[in-house]
């Protein structure tokens, strides 16, 4: 054992670790005891945290944690798994992947399978996405084993309620377990029908690192770098390496070039024409940039395509006022025939806004009324609220942005939004007070 913490260091820790390992620990056990029992990989993930909290005060908290958890989650697995009466016929196989899985790292657990994709939590999403599993189910499913999400997180990923969220969760679990599915990376033909189903994962999981659901920062890093590392495997495949893949690769790593420079040193939100420019990656843009020329081979034209040239555009800019405003409106039109999803009418209002004027976003913004969904939509009333403030609507706005500030659970949005009350309240009042804008956002 190591150190000794308090109880909220402690706290703290586990938490971290939940949020950061239990994907890595739930794929490797999954890898070991099938996806049949998935249920009882995040069960004994979870006891293994509490017991944590339970053992780490008294004893110390071990010099490799991770390892520690993944040790006592295996250990409750097997506990349980004895009690069965087919355990005795799966002995073997259970005892001899324990002795594959050499490493006490789960980030060092590794095992090949088909065509060289040799990566627990790229499996475990195929796995999810198996196309027995109805598509929004098989994402919901990936989401919470693999980044811990709670059905509330990804009921806002969604715009759905949590009840909704755990129906589909209930279904994929069924699925799973009428269809007898594997944990495993399909081959041939069967490989490419689940691609399109990982791509969202990895999306989601991204902007998830990229614009945080909750927490003390809108910034995730460790998320952005995992779907990444994830995307590369798959761009870097001879059978799924497809020009969407590309454009997906290209999408992420040209927002996650901007991430450093997305909040001070304080952590509060930089809007984009306020970011430090000179501290975006510059490896990240021109790898982005050569993924992004990759995925212009053949005729296909997907939405990581258009996103990408989104981001594109801002990095290319020299600075906000040399923005391609015309350019990214273009895309965003050809998005809109592709998807008319009502955070994409959102996103595109602010390149409205941006090449027309605040009037002419406010209008686009009214056009998207018709989606209920957006009714408890924090970012909805945020982008109202910025437009209500360029147009003098002060008042208006600060309503606005109270709306968007109650609708948030991300403490450095709730900062943001605050002073942005406090400037239209003080504007109000006929005292000018500059405060920071939107905050940039990735699509």
């Amino acid at each position: 054992m190591s150190e000794h913490l308090t109880d909220a260091g402690i706290s703290r820790l586990t938490e971290h670790l939940f949020r950061h390992e239990s994907g890595k620990l739930v794929s490797a056990l999954t890898a070991i005891f099938g996806i049949r029992r998935l249920q009882l990989a995040e069960d004994v993930v979870q006891e293994a945290m509490i017991r944590a909290l339970q053992t780490w005060p008294y004893h110390g908290v071990p010099e490799n944690p991770a390892a520690w958890l993944m040790q006592t989650a295996k250990n409750r697995a097997l506990d349980l798994i004895r009690r069965e009466k087919r355990f005795y016929e799966k002995q073997p196989e259970i005892i001899a992947s324990f002795e594959r899985s050499r490493s006490d790292d789960p980030a060092e657990v590794e095992v090949r399978f088909d065509n060289e994709i040799g990566d627990h939590r790229l499996s475990l999403i195929f796995a999810c996405c198996h196309p027995s599993i109805p598509s929004d189910a098989q994402i919901a499913l990936a989401l919470k084993t693999l980044c811990g999400f709670s059905p509330k997180e990804i009921s806002r990923a969604f715009l759905a309620t949590e009840a909704a969220v755990a129906k589909r969760l209930t279904r994929a679990r069924q699925k799973i377990a009428e269809h007898a599915i594997g944990f495993e990376i399909p081959s041939g033909s069967m490989l490419s029908v689940r691609v399109d189903g990982v791509l969202q994962v990895l999306y989601f999981l991204f902007n998830e690192g990229y614009s945080a659901s909750n927490g003390e920062s809108v910034v995730k890093a460790d998320l952005c770098r995992e779907a990444i590392r994830l995307g590369l495997l798959l761009a870097d495949h001879p059978l799924v390496g497809t020009p969407k893949v590309h454009a997906l690769v290209s999408l992420m790593m040209l927002n996650a070039a901007r991430l450093s420079a997305r909040e001070d040193a304080g952590g509060n939100i930089l809007r984009l024409r306020e970011q430090d420019r000179s501290k975006w990656d510059i490896q990240l843009i021109h790898g982005g940039l050569r993924y992004l020329a990759s995925s212009a081979v053949g005729k296909e034209m997907s939405e990581y395509h258009l996103q990408a040239g989104i981001s594109a555009c801002h990095c290319v800019a020299k600075d906000f006022e040399s923005t391609d405003w015309v350019r990214i409106l273009q895309h965003y039109d050809r998005w809109m025939e592709l998807n008319d999803s009502p955070v994409i009418a959102l996103n595109r209002t602010v390149a409205v806004a941006n090449l027309h004027g605040p009037e002419h976003g406010l209008q686009a913004l009214e056009r998207i009324l018709k989606f209920q969904s957006l009714e408890n939509y924090y970012l909805y009333y945020a982008v109202r609220g910025d437009l209500q403030e360029q147009l003098g609507n002060d008042q208006s706005a600060e309503s606005s942005f109270a709306k968007a500030e109650e609708l948030t659970d991300v403490l450095s949005e709730k900062r943001f939004l605050q002073q942005r009350i406090l400037n239209c309240r003080l504007k109000s009042r006929g005292i000018p007070n500059e405060v920071a804008g939107l905050r940039d956002r990735p699509m």
